[in-house]
Parts: structure tokens; C-alpha cells; sequence
């Protein structure tokens, strides 16, 4: 097992999918976990289509469906005004064109059906306290060498160890991320918190100057998620840290009572700097690759990161386990099935920030003119590069 394994380096949703994807097609496969547990920091995600996809792919997409919630619409706020700007209705005619729902989830409940799914697989070990700093290689193996002097060995190293990934540091020397700029804060309440008026079926974004505000029901209608972000310049990563309320409020003062609302009824807020990187067109070396985070980082925007890494974990299960190709071979398909699409992903995320949920003035009358004039069905067309199943 030891030599034809592959070694993934991260046990987040995007590495612990790419193990399931890999020991449901025969390949053996070791999880390496720098943390004392297996876990996901956070709240709410959402999933379009193209994960649901994803899950069907991993053999997961039962439970995946069973914990998820599946809203009405997507609908688009004025952040001013408290108009709606546009919706766009998620129900029968969209599952029936993009091929599978759009649903939220909280991040811990995905990423423990993942964690299910290798503990319960025999192919799959998964070990934690296993902090990866780097890798060698030969013609024919790799290791992961961890931060204790040990060297973990297979026939490929995957690297999916996030935004400050160790693995793609000594691949690329492409130095620390991108810092946006942009300041999210995070809550989850209980629904019977959440004002009355706003407890809709849906992902609802309020779009104001330098600023939006993002909730929607999580966990069988128990709890509601609160996302709001502040276009702050802020100077330097931040992940997590817990502040205050008037912390949080202080970037919304100009937004309307209405959607004020929303940070008024939030509490334990933590704070993350957002970044991301440039995309690149090389995220292989040899017989080690990146995958999610690691390999495209991308703001917060399109909603996509880790539906991406999960696209990912298919692609590669599926390269990986072609006969008679060796590994180096089956991960520069990988990157070339997957470079193109994940970059437009990063770069559309940035252009989504700034120039849909955050201008102000003729830019944001503007938006508010061209969205009211499409019907659903122009959003679906819209929309299916990246939602509709191939």
C-alpha cells in the first residue's frame, strides 16, 4: 500500500474529497491532517448545481442531499432603497436546465459526510497531527515530508492544504496571497433571532457602496447565516478573530434600517480578511499536485471555492485511475481539464466584488438596470458555463 498510494497533504472538504473520489475507483489513499482533529472552520456555504454534480460523481450524493437546505430563490437587495433589485427562482424549471438543485449547508455538516465516507472506507487512512512542510520525488514516487522529520511516501503528493499552502510555496516560490482588501464578518443565529421580515426561503445579498450583506437558513431551518462585508482596505490576513458588534456595524451605517437589521441580531461575529491569488497556468510539478485553495484561491464572491475543489477531487479521481498512465502524465491532464475554468472562476469573483455588490452612484443604477431587464431565463443561460451539467 505504501508505494502505489497517493498521499494528500489537507484534510479539508477539497482533500477528503479527493481521497473518497480516489478509493471509490480502487486507489489507496493516505489523508495527512496538520490539526489534532479532522474539522472545517465556519458557517455557511452555499452549493450550486455543479456540486451537486460533484457529489453525485464522489458517490456521496445522497447524504449530501439529505443535510441540505434548498432555497426558493436567489434574490438581490438594494442595500439603499431595500427594493429588490432582481431574484432568480431556483425550483423546477432551474433543476430541470442546470441538471441538480442549488442548496446551502453549514461547512461542518459537508465536511463530515465526507470524513464518514473515508472512515468508513478501507482504502482510505486518515491521520492527524501530520503537518506537511514540503516534498521530494523521485522518477517514480513522491513524499510529503512532514514538520517531524517524517517522510510520507506514494505514487503522487496531492496538495490540498489551503491558501497558505506548504506544497505550493516550494512548487511555485510565488510568495503570500493576494490581500483584497475586503473584511467579512460571519454569525450564525438561531431562526426564531432572525427578524421576522427577513426570515425568507432564499440567498439573499443586499448590495451597497463598499459593502453587502449576505443571509440565508441553514441546518433544517434551525439557524440562519449571516455574512457581511465591508470594503475596508484592510492591510493584512485575518481569519477568525472574534470582534465586536459595533466593530461590525461601523462599515453599514449607511445602509438601510432594513437590512441593518441583519447585523443588529448577530452576535459572536469573527472577522476574515479575504484573499485570493492570480491565476497561473502551472499547478504541477512532476509527480505532486495542488487542488482547491491551494491550486486557485479565489474570493468569496461567486460562492465557488469549495464547489471548485470538489470539481477538482473528480477530475483528478478520474485521471488518476486511468490504466497504464503514469501519475505525472494523469496530473498535467488534471491541470489542463481544470486551469482554464477555475481562473475564470477567480477572476469573475473579483469582478463580482467590485462592480456588482459594491459601487455606489451611476455604477450601481446601472447594474440595478440591466438586472431588472432579465427574466429567469436569461439567468439560467447566463449562468450555465458554470451551473448546468455536461
Amino acid at each position: 500500500m505504501t508505494t502505489d498510494r497517493i498521499v494528500i497533504a489537507g484534510g479539508g472538504i477539497g482533500g477528503l474529497a479527493a481521497a473518497i473520489g480516489l478509493a471509490n475507483r480502487g486507489r489507496d489513499v493516505i489523508v495527512l491532517e496538520k490539526s489534532g482533529a479532522f474539522g472545517e472552520i465556519g458557517a455557511g456555504i452555499q452549493l450550486g448545481p455543479n456540486a451537486f454534480h460533484a457529489f453525485d460523481a464522489l458517490g456521496i450524493g445522497d447524504a449530501a442531499r439529505n443535510m441540505a437546505v434548498y432555497i426558493d430563490n436567489l434574490r438581490l437587495m438594494d442595500a439603499l432603497t431595500a427594493r429588490e433589485i432582481t431574484r432568480i427562482p431556483l425550483g423546477e424549471e432551474f433543476r430541470a436546465f442546470m441538471g441538480n438543485p442549488y442548496g446551502v449547508v453549514h461547512r461542518g455538516e459537508l465536511h463530515r459526510v465526507f470524513l464518514k465516507a473515508c472512515q468508513a472506507h478501507d482504502r482510505v487512512e486518515l491521520r492527524t497531527d501530520a503537518r506537511v512542510i514540503g516534498y521530494d520525488q523521485t522518477q517514480d514516487h513522491a513524499r510529503a515530508i512532514l514538520e517531524d522529520g517524517q517522510a510520507i511516501q506514494g505514487t503522487a503528493v496531492i496538495g490540498a492544504d489551503g491558501l497558505w499552502s506548504k506544497i505550493r510555496s516550494q512548487m511555485l516560490h510565488d510568495g503570500p496571497p493576494r490581500i483584497s482588501g475586503h473584511t467579512t464578518y460571519r454569525s450564525v443565529i438561531p431562526v426564531d433571532e432572525m427578524p421576522e421580515d427577513l426570515r425568507w426561503n432564499a440567498a439573499t445579498l443586499w448590495a451597497g457602496p463598499k459593502c453587502h450583506i449576505v443571509h440565508y437558513p441553514l441546518s433544517g431551518w434551525k439557524l440562519f447565516n449571516l455574512v457581511v462585508t465591508y470594503h475596508n482596505d484592510a492591510p493584512a490576513p485575518v481569519a477568525g478573530t472574534p470582534v465586536t458588534h459595533d466593530e461590525v456595524r461601523q462599515g453599514f451605517e449607511h445602509v438601510h434600517p432594513k437590512a441593518l437589521q441583519v447585523i443588529d441580531k448577530g452576535s459572536n461575529w469573527k472577522k476574515w480578511v479575504l484573499c485570493d491569488r492570480d491565476p497561473v497556468m502551472t499547478w504541477t510539478d512532476g509527480n505532486v499536485a495542488l487542488l482547491g485553495d491551494a491550486a486557485h484561491p479565489m474570493l468569496q464572491y461567486f460562492a465557488q471555492g469549495a464547489c471548485m475543489a470538489m470539481e477538482d477531487a473528480v477530475c483528478l479521481a478520474e485521471e488518476l485511475s486511468r490504466p497504464n498512465v503514469a501519475p505525472q502524465d494523469a496530473l498535467v491532464t488534471y491541470q489542463g481539464k481544470r486551469h482554464l475554468r477555475t481562473a475564470r472562476v477567480q477572476l469573475q469573483s473579483r469582478e463580482i466584488g467590485t462592480h456588482i455588490y459594491h459601487p455606489e452612484g451611476a455604477h450601481a443604477d446601472l447594474r440595478n438596470k440591466l438586472m431588472i431587464e432579465k427574466n429567469p431565463l436569461n439567468w439560467y443561460e447566463t449562468l450555465s458555463w458554470l451551473y448546468k451539467k455536461k
